[in-house]
C-alpha cells in the first residue's frame, strides 16, 4: 500500500465485506449461521497458513474451503501432541481422580512421597470434655430420678381417708405410721392360696398391726398384738357416713378392722393410746410375698427350729434365707409357739426390719434390675392414706432399717395380763409410752 492511498474496508486483515455474503453473528441481519470455526488446537509449523484463511494482508476469498484439522490424540499412538504422556501431559493425574493439588486431594504442596505435610494434632482440651460429661451425666440423672419419681407416685394406692376419723387426740413431734399386714388374699389364684397356705375366707382381716414412731431422738417399733383387748368407741362409718354411737362394747384390736375397715382400725388405737396417727399402710398376703421374692430373698437368723402345719412354716435354727413363701409362713406362725401372739409379733418385727434393711441395701437401689422390681412389687400392692407421699414412705423405711440396725427401740405394747382370753394393756406403762413419744423423747419403758 502506497501512502497516501485510501484503503477500501476488504483490504484489511481478515476484513469483512458484504461481496463475501451474509455472515450470521457479525453484525449482519443474516438469518442462516456460519459455517463451523474450529479452535486451534494444535500448533502449526512456521510459516504455514491454516487451510481456509487468508494470509495477512491478503485480499479475496481464500483458495480453498476451510477443513476441519485433523484433532490431536488423548491415547497412545495419536497423531500429534500425546496429552497423556510425559511429565507435562494434560492427563496428570486426572484418570486417577486426582484432577488438582496432590495425591489426595489435597491442594497444597506434596511432601516426602507425594504426600501433603501434616501438622501436629492439637492436645484434647480435657476440661471441656470433662465439663460436658458432667453435664451429661447431671441431665441423666435428674431426668431419671424424675421420671421414676412419677412412675412410683402413680403406683400408690391412696384408698384410705383419715379425714372420716373423727374425735382425733391432737399430734405430737414426730411422726406415726400404722402399718398393717392383712390377710387379704386379692390377687392370689387357687394355686397361690395352695402354695402360701393362706385358705380361702372371704374379706380381709388383720394379721399383724404395728405403730413406727419417727423422731429426732431415735426410731420407736411397737407391735400391738391382734389379741389385745380394747373397747370400741363412736365412729363414722367408711361408706355410710352414719356416727355409730359408742356401747362399751370391748373385743379383739383385729375385729375392729373386720368391722369397717381402716378408719375403724385408726379411731379405735387413737382412743385407747391417746396416740395420733398421721400415715396408714397396708400390705396383703400376695404384696409381702411378691416384695421379698423381688428383692432375692431376705437373710434371717432362726433362733430355735419350729413347724406349723397351718402356715406352712418348717425351718431349721440358723441363718437362712428366706424367699416369698417361707417368709409369709414365718410371720404368720403363732400354733408352735407356747406365747403364741406375742412371740409372732417379734418375729414380724425382725423380719420386716430385716426386709427393710435388705431393700435400702445399695446392691438394691443403684441395681436397677432390681430396684425397679422391688418398687413396682412392693407399691402395687401397698394401700395408703390420701396424704401418704413417696417421701413419707421412703422416710418410714430408712426408719424401719435403722430400728433393725440398733438405732432404735423395738417392742410389744405392755401388758399386764388377760381377759377373756384377749391381752390387757398395761394402762400406766401405756401412758408413759405415749406421752415420751408426743414429746419425741427417748423411750424408756420396755414391754413383753
Amino acid at each position: 500500500m502506497r501512502p497516501g492511498t485510501l484503503v477500501h474496508m476488504n483490504e484489511w486483515p481478515e476484513g469483512w465485506s458484504d461481496d463475501d455474503g451474509p455472515r450470521y453473528g457479525r453484525g449482519s441481519a443474516g438469518a442462516q449461521p456460519e459455517g463451523a470455526q474450529v479452535m486451534r488446537q494444535v500448533r502449526r509449523g512456521g510459516g504455514q497458513v491454516p487451510p481456509g484463511q487468508r494470509a495477512p494482508g491478503g485480499r479475496g476469498r481464500p483458495s480453498a474451503p476451510p477443513q476441519v484439522p485433523r484433532q490431536p490424540s488423548y491415547v497412545d499412538g495419536g497423531e500429534g501432541q500425546n496429552y497423556a504422556d510425559g511429565p507435562a501431559g494434560y492427563d496428570s493425574g486426572y484418570n486417577t481422580g486426582q484432577v488438582y493439588g496432590a495425591p489426595g486431594g489435597g491442594g497444597g504442596p506434596a511432601g516426602p512421597g507425594g504426600t501433603r505435610p501434616r501438622g501436629p494434632r492439637p492436645a484434647p482440651n480435657w476440661r471441656r470434655r470433662i465439663k460436658w460429661t458432667a453435664i451429661t451425666l447431671a441431665t441423666v440423672v435428674v431426668v431419671t430420678s424424675v421420671a421414676t419419681y412419677f412412675w412410683a407416685d402413680s403406683k400408690l394406692h391412696r384408698d384410705v381417708d383419715l379425714s372420716k376419723v373423727i374425735d382425733r387426740p391432737d399430734g405430737g413431734e414426730g411422726t406415726n405410721y400404722l402399718i398393717v399386714g392383712s390377710d387379704s388374699r386379692a390377687g392370689l389364684s387357687a394355686e397361690d392360696k395352695k402354695k402360701l397356705h393362706t385358705g380361702s375366707a372371704d374379706g380381709k382381716r388383720t394379721d399383724s398391726m404395728m405403730i413406727l414412731h419417727v423422731g429426732d431422738n431415735g426410731d420407736t417399733l411397737i407391735s400391738l398384738p391382734r389379741d389385745s383387748d380394747v373397747e370400741i368407741p363412736s365412729y363414722k362409718g367408711a361408706e355410710s357416713g352414719k356416727t355409730y354411737p359408742a356401747t362399751g362394747r370391748r373385743t379383739k384390736l383385729n375385729a375392729a378392722y373386720a368391722e369397717d375397715g381402716p378408719t375403724l382400725l385408726v379411731r379405735t388405737i387413737e382412743y385407747n393410746t391417746g396416740l395420733h396417727i398421721d400415715h396408714y399402710v397396708e400390705i396383703g398376703f400376695a404384696g409381702f410375698a411378691n416384695i421379698v421374692d423381688a428383692v432375692g430373698g431376705v437373710e434371717m437368723t432362726i433362733d430355735k427350729p419350729f413347724k406349723d402345719k397351718w402356715s406352712g412354716a418348717d425351718f431349721q435354727a440358723g441363718k437362712q434365707t428366706l424367699n416369698g413363701q417361707q417368709a409369709l409362713a414365718f410371720v404368720r406362725t403363732r400354733h408352735a409357739f407356747a406365747a403364741s401372739d406375742l412371740q409372732r409379733t417379734k418375729n414380724q418385727q425382725k423380719f420386716l426390719s430385716a426386709l427393710a434393711h435388705e431393700v435400702a441395701t445399695p446392691s438394691t437401689v443403684l441395681n436397677p434390675f432390681k430396684f425397679y422390681p422391688t418398687m413396682g412389687a412392693g407399691l402395687d400392692s401397698l394401700i395408703v392414706d390420701k396424704d401418704m407421699g413417696l417421701w413419707d414412705l421412703a422416710s418410714m423405711f430408712w426408719a424401719m432399717k435403722g430400728v433393725s440396725g440398733g438405732d432404735g427401740t423395738s417392742m410389744n405394747m405392755p401388758i399386764s395380763g388377760s381377759r377373756g382370753g384377749n391381752l390387757v394393756w398395761d394402762k400406766a406403762k401405756v401412758k408413759t409410752l405415749v406421752d415420751e413419744l408426743k414429746n419425741d423423747e427417748k423411750v424408756t419403758v420396755t414391754g413383753n
